[in-house]
């Protein structure tokens, strides 16, 4: 079984690992890619420090993130899954892992990236910030650069069980076809129910950690489903490759 988790906008900074080797990552399919991306960002923050932080959206409190940006290429890696903060990490709580949980859920759990497409929860990454709407000036569209090469990359999947936890921006870098998605939802006591937004990272959080860290083989959806609902997530089977996950207000 895959995970697929969205990537978080805040990341820790720092790392003890030796600075990016892109050949060191998950799916070597997409080296090229991930190439052509990072050489444009860093290329961006470099010669262009305030056309890089209007094209990155970000505030003058955050400017230094652009600086961050530009040492990619000599920044210290850390393994991805330390590497993202914020509420789904939060909920996910990788720290409390143990020797035995770790690797179970480093096999199973991969994060969308903006700058990398798709990496493992293993894979040695440094600090960046690059989100999926982001346009770089003479590269186009996130989606226009990662889709065909993620799509093509991500095909080699269809045949296994992937729960597609990512965003709608990250989802539509490359979709896996067949993966099973949830939407998380509130249902209030008169029987109405309400789509949740921000606080939907934080149950999907609870799903992955559920799901990434248990025992049993999660070869389809029913086994998904009976290990979900033991350890308390209440998910109804919306159809074949749709879940919702209700929670209560």
């Amino acid at each position: 079984m895959r995970i697929l988790l969205s990537p978080s906008e805040t990341k820790s900074v720092g790392g003890s690992g030796a600075p990016l080797d892109l050949a060191a990552l998950s799916l070597p399919s997409l080296t090229e890619t991930r190439r052509v991306v990072a050489d444009a960002m860093v290329a961006l923050c470099t010669n262009d420090p305030a056309g890089a932080q209007d094209a990155l959206g970000l505030s003058d409190a955050l400017a230094d993130e652009v600086t961050l940006d530009a040492a990619l290429w000599t920044s210290p890696t850390a393994p991805a899954l330390s590497r993202y903060t914020g509420v789904l990490y939060d909920a996910l709580d990788p720290a409390s892992f143990t020797a035995v949980t770790r690797p179970r859920a480093e096999s199973r759990l991969w994060i969308g990236s903006a700058l990398f497409g798709l990496v493992a929860a293993a894979d040695p990454i440094p600090h960046y910030r690059l989100s999926a709407g982001t346009k770089i000036p003479g590269l186009g569209t996130l989606r226009s650069v990662w889709r065909p090469a993620l799509t093509e990359a991500l095909a080699e999947w269809s045949d296994e069980l992937v729960l597609d936890l990512r965003s709608g921006g990250y989802h539509q870098l490359g979709p896996v076809p067949g993966a099973v998605t949830v939407e998380v939802v509130t249902e209030y006591p008169d029987g109405s129910r309400k789509v949740v937004s921000h606080f939907s990272k934080h149950h999907k959080g609870l799903l992955a950690r559920t799901l990434a860290t248990s025992r049993a083989e999660l070869a389809d959806l029913t086994s998904l489903l009976r290990v979900a609902r033991r350890a308390g997530h209440t998910i109804e089977r919306t159809s074949e490759t749709v879940l919702t996950m209700v929670t209560e207000p």
